[in-house]
């Protein structure tokens, strides 16, 4: 275990400073992406139960009055679906843009050794070229993995909203 961390923590060093925020975005979308499957799988269903109760329990279910409440029902559930769907998005899509960060602060750092020796020495570079490399692989395997979910989510609660609609209809 103690060699798995030694590794972690090379990497990250080799990554440089932008691998880090890679890393707390890539984290914080994958925490938000675990409270949405949550939410999916234990509350949603109870919560959808409680409005078709709701719904059924009603006598009037067909009055002009009665399908706002109806509309309004579904827009509450599909707005409690969606909830940090956004901010998942959003985040899939910073994590390539802090790659090319990563990529763009490596190369500083390749040409910064350029010009202080003088040349172009392959050993003196292999620092920034690793830095330039690595947050760019890192942000587009934390895009990558994010998307894939992101997209399995924002279909499951586009369809579970067009199921509640369905359901309440009137007797």
């Amino acid at each position: 275990m103690e060699f798995v961390l030694e590794r972690i923590g090379d990497f990250m060093t080799a990554g440089g400073d932008v691998l880090k925020l890679i890393f707390a975005v890539t984290l914080a979308m994958w925490t938000l992406i675990i409270e949405r499957a949550w939410y999916f799988r234990l509350q949603f269903p109870k919560d959808a139960k409680a409005v078709l109760d709701a719904w059924q329990a009603r006598e009037d279910q067909v009055s002009w009055s009665a399908q706002q409440i109806r509309q309004l029902m579904i827009s509450e559930t599909s707005i409690d679906l969606n909830r940090s769907l956004q901010m998942i998005q959003t985040l899939v899509a910073v994590c390539p843009l802090l790659g090319l960060l990563g990529t763009v602060t490596g190369m500083i750092e390749v040409f910064d050794v350029m010009a202080a020796a003088g040349n172009s020495n392959p050993r003196a570079m292999a620092s920034g070229v690793t830095k330039a490399t690595i947050p760019t692989m890192s942000g587009l395997l934390a895009a990558l993995s994010g998307l894939y979910f992101s997209v399995q989510l924002k279909r499951f609660a586009n369809k579970q909203t067009d199921n509640l609609s369905e359901q309440l209809i009137h007797d």
